[in-house]
């Protein structure tokens, strides 16, 4: 397969990377599909950590057509709904009339915003967007780069996004060079840090392919030009910022976290290891059926490192465009939750990181004698 090799940080862009944890033949998509399982792909994801920063990076970087094949990036449930709106309010407090978002997915920020802000006007570039647009809300299918122009815009807003990019720096820059002096950049970025100190298996992957953590990101802001006006935090889930761009504004001192970002990363693959094997116990000792939840790389992960998986019925997934596909890299296929209602002796393997809670009492509620092993 063709690749992008990525041999310096993405933070100080020197090569002073080091190897430090290697997962050979990972499924390349972490999501579903509808074609044969022998046109899946697999490649090794080969994780090295800066020794001036502490950054945790991917070295080979897949296509984005392969990465990004088809939309699947559906925000489901409760958190992202509250998620969303929130950020809706936060954008409302400094944004100007002509607003750009980068990413957008399916338009829900954009659609409700609109709806709140009818005076002001709305662009969304996405590569694989759900929604195509209507007469307040312009939609351009592509990425945003260097090369985009689009006329009129004073404020760029984005929500889990710049944690996709292959260079955040390059990203930063093509920002601060499509804005004027003063004008808003604001964003919604996952709070990877306590993701993975909480053992969450979406933190870095083949689409999150570097460790953006709050101390490198305010780094990064810094040196390219961009003012915190404000940062919000959406409890342990995501930061929001607020920044403007400030060509007078003077970096801030890089502070090295190499020991403290490998040792959670170490403890997160020790743990899992761990898991796996009670896991497999569990599996090992019911006769009953075993359903998995989450048709994303939560599955995936633990497939990966050994989870049996001759006794699973199913994964459940609340997102109905993956209900009745296969999971990537799998022969195991979908369903929606309420297909286990009325099911008597059954188990559920639920590790779905910060939506673990949420989750855990939509299947209690829909079927109370199942056993939730987590």
């Amino acid at each position: 397969m063709r690749y992008i090799l990525r041999d310096s940080s993405v933070i100080t862009s020197n090569n002073s990377l080091e190897l430090l944890y290697k997962m050979e033949k990972f499924p390349v998509f972490i999501g579903t599909t509808n074609n044969p399982k022998e046109e899946d792909l697999f490649e090794d994801m080969n994780w090295y950590i800066c020794k001036e920063s502490g950054v945790i990076q991917l070295n080979k970087l897949l296509p984005l057509e392969i990465i990004y094949a088809s939309y699947h990036s559906e925000a489901v449930g409760g958190v992202w709904k509250e998620h969303h709106l929130s950020f809706i309010q936060y954008i409302n407090k400094y944004s100007n009339k002509n607003i750009l978002e980068i990413g957008g997915s399916n338009g829900f920020i954009a659609k409700e915003f609109i709806s709140q802000n009818l005076n002001k006007k709305w662009t969304m570039i996405e590569p694989n967007p759900k929604f195509l647009g209507n007469k307040d809300i312009k939609v351009i299918k592509g990425f945003f780069n260097k090369n985009f122009i689009c006329n009129d815009i004073n404020t760029i807003v984005h929500s889990h996004v710049i944690e996709h990019m292959y260079n955040p720096r390059e990203f930063l820059n093509d920002v601060n060079n499509f804005l004027q002096e003063d004008q808003v950049h604001i964003f919604s970025v996952p709070n990877l840090k306590k993701y993975l100190e909480q053992k969450f298996t979406n933190t870095i992957n083949f689409e999150h392919t570097f460790f953006l953590t709050e101390e490198l990101l305010d780094y990064l802001l810094s040196i390219y030009k961009f003012e915190i006006i404000e940062k919000k935090y959406f409890g342990d889930h995501s930061i929001f910022y607020a920044t403007k761009k400030n060509s007078a504004l003077q970096p801030i001192k890089l502070i090295n976290h190499y020991h403290e970002y490998k040792n959670i990363y170490i403890s997160f693959i020790t743990f899992y290891q761990n898991e796996v094997k009670k896991l497999n116990n569990l599996i090992d000792n019911f006769d009953g059926k075993i359903y998995l939840f989450g048709a994303h790389i939560f599955s995936q992960f633990l497939i990966y490192l050994g989870l049996k998986i001759e006794k699973i019925e199913m994964i459940l997934d609340n997102s109905e465009i993956k209900t009745n596909q296969r999971l990537y890299g799998t022969n195991i296929f979908v369903n929606l939750p309420k297909s286990i209602e009325g099911l008597k002796n059954i188990a559920i393997i639920l590790k779905a990181g910060q939506y673990q809670e949420e989750i855990k009492e939509q299947l209690q509620i829909l079927n109370t004698n199942c056993e939730i092993w987590e």
